[in-house]
């Protein structure tokens, strides 16, 4: 990690999109819940889609900018207008298709293969977090343990890449800027985050995409294995 590989104790991760595949779980635990609308409520219209669900969630997050609200909160106000949208609203129903999706959003990931071989590599050998603007829970992931400080922007109302989560982890961690390594796949959010903060950063780049952004990461990789080749052996 260059002459100052040795100063890094901590490394952060980001989660959705780096420990594993975010859009691909989400719409399937968005297909999950469709289906149990459709089966439930069989006037549902042919139009409705996981794009409008997607749509319509979107919405609700926009209108609580700058609110410390649970992700799980604002997905349940999502079902609650979808059926509002179709004319059957429905607390109830709301609360049902919300725990049905959570269930499959947490329990259906899968890890990127690289992950858990990466993780027990580094374990004990550096403090490992999470640094994430999701909410998926490592013990709900199949990673309990894995993790010695977890900061989720939704409990602090500000998201990556504001610098104060950056800040936040390191108190966690009880390290300093120097000594924190993060590692995301966001160009925006986990590199320009890293940089406003004073920490070093890795873009997990796993389908090569050209960078034309101006954002420079100190590494890039496309493969988490790659990390611990940067930290040494």
């Amino acid at each position: 990690m260059s002459a100052n590989r040795d100063t890094v104790t901590t490394i952060s991760f980001d989660a959705d999109g780096t420990l594993w595949d975010f859009e691909k779980v989400m719409r399937h635990a968005l297909h999950c819940a469709l289906a149990e609308l459709r089966r439930l409520v069989p006037t549902t219209p042919d139009a409705l889609s996981i794009e409008t669900l997607i749509a319509i969630r979107n919405q609700v997050v926009e209108e609580q900018t700058g609110k410390t609200v649970k992700h799980e909160a604002i997905r349940l106000e999502g079902f609650k207008r979808t059926l509002e949208s179709i004319g059957r609203p429905d607390v109830d129903l709301a609360n049902h298709l919300n725990a049905l999706y959570l269930t499959h959003r947490f329990e259906d990931i899968q890890l990127f293969e690289d992950v858990l071989p990466t993780l027990d590599a580094l374990q004990g050998r550096y403090r490992l977090g999470i640094l994430s603007n999701g909410n998926s829970y490592p013990d709900h992931c199949g990673l309990a343990g894995r993790f010695e400080f977890v900061v989720f922007s939704q409990d602090y109302g500000i998201e990556k890449p504001h610098p104060r989560l950056f800040e936040i982890a390191m108190k966690q961690a009880r390290c300093t800027e120097q000594e924190l390594l993060h590692v995301g796949d966001s160009l925006q959010n986990d590199v320009a985050g890293a940089k406003r903060a004073g920490v070093r950063s890795i873009w997990l780049n796993r389908q090569c995409q050209h960078n034309d952004t101006g954002i420079r990461a100190d590494f890039e990789i496309s493969s988490l294995s790659e990390l611990v080749d940067i930290c040494g052996s």
